[in-house]
């Protein structure tokens, strides 16, 4: 397991970008945690929305006087080709999980497992699949332990379902994205929701000129003279990027001198981003108004084009939640995402941005938007505003301090636990 460094970051940065009552509620409940220590575990520090919350999560809980780190895991390709084919099926596509899979699924989790028992901890907060398994071998170690899920499983494969839920029974708190991503069966008490929020003092967000937005967008050989669709996400193919290349193509039609940028970073626990990128590349060959651009750590590369792009799209088919609608309604960007999932919790259609359902109708808000610069603003503006009221980062840190609360009392009882179960692996 690898220790992810963070920059430093302050919660008074924040202040005057939430209510004054958020803002004490932040301070008195952090008060009475301090000295608590919380680890968080999950697969990649990069590429992601899990990645990109935790690089603001884990410095400002630290600010606040909890004691909180964040690793990630270290596996072969052959155990993320597996955790990628439960992701998949969470969400719904068909399959079963051969024997094999579950040997190298299970065999790697017990190594994590071996690795974390090494490491202090009052909390322990385990986010989605790929490590969920450790808590079968950690023999009360990492007690109490919050498994955070932050994909659609409103309709889970009941297959995959069947094999995890055994583990998931082990955690003491749950955490989904949305009521409707909660499974049956898990204590109604011990079940959280929390959304999750964006950074706005991150280098993504921070206020860019459109000048200088254009200027970066440009190094690219795009044209910033001519209207620009944009869609940013991983290459995965629950972000429809086919779709998106045919959404573009029907409203090209209406307005000839549209260009589309398709623009992320592959995360290293995803094995099916090249494949997905190199489909996507063969699709749009034939045009040279099409840009695929691969580009790890280029927050401010991001911030460019959410900024200076005439129409942001998230045309997702399946969607957890979709961080990149949140930050480009922070810059005031009337989105069109797909009608699913947490994009539906975000766009209010026709109020401040479109839902659609396929490439026709997607094509026509493209067309929409770009005819109409005064609509496009006005959306844009409500779009700020909600998100200014529901997920900026303070909303989470919020969130997990009520939930941290809920946990102490029960972290303290566990200390002598944890310490006579990690016996077993001295």
């Amino acid at each position: 397991m690898i220790k992810v460094r963070t920059e430093p970051r302050s919660i008074h940065a924040y202040k005057d970008l939430i209510s004054a009552d958020l803002y004490e509620k932040i301070l008195v409940l952090a008060k009475g945690l301090r000295g608590l220590s919380v680890v968080h575990v999950n697969a990649t520090n990069r590429g992601g929305g899990v990645a990109e919350i935790l690089h603001s999560l884990v410095p400002i809980f630290n600010d606040l006087g909890i004691e909180t780190s964040w690793y990630v895991i270290e596996a072969p390709e052959n155990f993320f080709q597996v955790t990628k084919f439960l992701h998949n099926t969470l969400q719904g596509k068909r399959g079963c999980l051969t024997s094999s899979q579950k040997r190298i699924y299970l065999t790697q989790n017990q190594e994590i497992a071996r690795q974390m028992a090494k490491i202090d901890g009052d909390i322990w907060v385990i986010h989605d699949p790929q490590p969920l398994a450790v808590i079968k071998y950690l023999n009360g170690a990492i007690k109490p332990a919050v498994w955070r899920c932050h994909i659609d499983l409103s309709r889970p494969n009941k297959n995959v379902w069947q094999f995890l839920s055994q583990f998931v029974s082990c955690y003491d708190r749950f955490v989904f994205t949305l009521p409707d991503y909660i499974p049956d069966g898990l204590p109604k008490d011990k079940v959280f929701t929390s959304y999750p929020t964006t950074d706005p003092l991150g280098d993504k967000n921070k206020f860019m000129p459109q000048s200088e937005a254009k200027k970066l967008i440009s190094i690219f050989g795009i044209d910033t003279n001519r209207p620009l669709v944009t869609q940013v996400s991983r290459f995965d193919p629950w972000k429809d990027p086919l779709g998106v290349i045919e959404s573009y193509r029907i409203a090209k039609k209406k307005i000839p001198k549209l260009q589309l940028a398709l623009v992320g970073e592959m995360a290293s626990d995803d094995p099916e981003g090249a494949g997905i990128y190199k489909t996507a590349l063969q699709e749009a060959a034939t045009d040279s108004d099409i840009y695929l651009l691969v580009l790890p750590h280029s927050n401010l590369v991001i911030n460019a084009f959410q900024t200076g792009s005439e129409v942001i799209v998230q045309k997702s088919i399946r969607e957890g939640f979709g961080l990149t609608v949140t930050e480009a309604m922070w810059k005031g960007k009337a989105v069109i995402g797909g009608n699913v999932g947490g994009i539906k919790m975000q766009i209010d259609d026709g109020k401040n941005g479109f839902l659609v359902d396929n490439p026709v109708g997607c094509a026509e808000k493209i067309v929409k938007l770009v005819r109409s610069q005064e609509l496009a603003e006005k959306l844009g503006q409500e779009a700020k505003e909600k998100v200014a009221r529901n997920f900026l980062l303070p909303h989470k840190i919020f969130k997990w301090l009520l939930i941290f609360h809920d946990l102490a009392l029960e972290a303290q009882k566990q200390k002598v636990v944890r310490q006579q179960a990690r016996s077993v692996f001295e």
